[in-house]
């Protein structure tokens, strides 16, 4: 019921601010996610987002071939104009995304956000709180939400190009992500 997927047997991903999380590049179309995804091994489900959340108007759940349909590894946000825009990785079974040798995927949250404070501190780039209490720094395009599985936390990181439709990374969270706890 609350499998954790071990981190060696995630795929492993990394992330280029504003620029790609994995295989998915910001601005892509919808086709080209999929096709970027299915080449890794996942098959998404699209949904319209009602209602838009700014710019935001689709959502893909992606989910590992072989998982149950309702096991979503990754859900991406596209915008309009402007294609991919954010991208959600779940905490239990997503891959695993690096930024600089720090995973950001299933961490202990308090933890993650030590870390990762210090990361931005020391690029002198503000270290900030969402007002839910998550890491978050605008800078970066990086929201440490966090995510149950049973009685334990674990980070779910959230990433968004938002300069062009939204003003900071807590104005890009669309309430489909909200609602995931």
């Amino acid at each position: 019921m609350w499998s954790v997927v071990n981190d060696s047997d995630r795929a492993q991903w990394g992330y280029v601010p504003f620029e790609n999380v994995g295989p998915l590049r910001f601005g892509m179309s919808p086709e080209e996610a999929a096709a970027a995804m299915d080449a890794q091994g996942f098959t998404g489900c699209d949904f319209p987002m009602h209602p838009h959340h700014g710019a935001l108007v689709q959502r893909t759940d992606f989910r590992a071939a072989t998982a149950q349909p309702y096991v979503i590894a990754v859900t991406v946000y596209y915008g309009n104009p402007g294609g991919l825009a954010c991208v959600a990785v779940d905490a239990l079974c997503g891959p695993q995304v690096s930024m600089e040798r720090m995973r950001l995927v299933g961490q202990v949250p308090s933890e993650l956000t030590h870390q990762f404070h210090r990361y931005v501190e020391e690029r002198d780039m503000g270290a900030a709180f969402s007002v839910e209490g998550d890491a978050v720094s605008d800078e970066l395009g990086i929201m440490m939400r966090a995510q149950r599985a049973g009685d334990v936390l674990l980070s779910r990181p959230f990433f968004a190009r938002f300069h062009d439709w939204a003003y900071t990374m807590h104005d890009s969270v669309p309430t489909d992500e909200w609602d995931v706890r």
